[in-house]
Formats: structure tokens, sequence, C-alpha cells
């Protein structure tokens, strides 16, 4: 049984987070347990996310951007109250940015984009961003 979809393809945010991601060599956008999620071929970015409550259910983030962020920094982005340990990608270096806690700073979005995407990516793609004027 597929999953339900969880986001509105109207909405302005992801319209950004999609630009922004969809700019990265070969990226592509998939639907992946309910979300858009951005891959080059491996995920490096989702939109939406959760969070688990050591007691009670899970809260949701819509609006939130997922990504994976490199552990010498993981430490100091979750002393932000903007960021989240999501549920399942957690465990695995991954970090939500909730983008209902505070302004967007889309500065910020590309190089957390550009950081996960270096992550994930093949040396083949990494290369050849790094060779964009």
């Amino acid at each position: 049984m597929p999953h339900p979809v969880m986001f509105d393809d109207g909405d302005p945010i992801l319209t950004r987070v999609r630009a922004i991601a969809l700019a990265f060599p070969e990226a592509t956008e998939k639907i992946s347990h309910g979300r858009p999620t951005f891959g080059a071929p491996k995920m490096f970015a989702v939109y939406g996310g959760s969070r688990k409550n050591t007691s009670g259910p899970m809260t949701r983030y819509d609006h939130a951007l997922l990504v994976k962020v490199d552990g010498s920094e993981q430490q100091a982005l979750q002393q932000d109250p903007r960021f989240f340990y999501p549920a399942y990608l957690g465990p695995f270096g991954w970090l939500g940015l909730d983008f209902d806690a505070a302004d967007v700073d889309w500065t910020e979005v590309t190089e957390l984009v550009d950081a996960s995407f270096r992550l994930q990516a093949p040396a083949r793609l990494v290369r050849l961003l790094d060779s964009r004027p």
C-alpha cells in the first residue's frame, strides 16, 4: 500500500527548495514515503519530515528540509532550535530544518543542500559541480 501524499505541490517553500535541489548535477525528484525527495542518484534532500517523541505520537514537520550533515557540524546545528533530529534518517547523520521555526535564510538553505549533495553524490558529480562557473 503506498504512503499518503504529505505535501502540497503548490507550496511556495517547496517550490524554492525544488529549484535549489534540482539545480545540482543530474539531480532528480521522486516521491518517497509520501514526500518529495531529491537524489543524484543517492538521496541528498527531503522536503518534510517527522521527529519521534519520547511519549505520544510523532511530531510532523510539513515545511522542513532534511539534509545529511557532516559529523563535525551536527552537534552545533542541533543546538539551533530550528533544527530537529528526524525520525528514521537521524541515526544516519541527517538533520531537519524547520522552516516554520523562523524566517528562512535561503542562502543557508542552499549551503545545507550543497553540503548534503557533496556527502551523498558520486565523486564524478561533485567534480562536475566544482567545474561549473
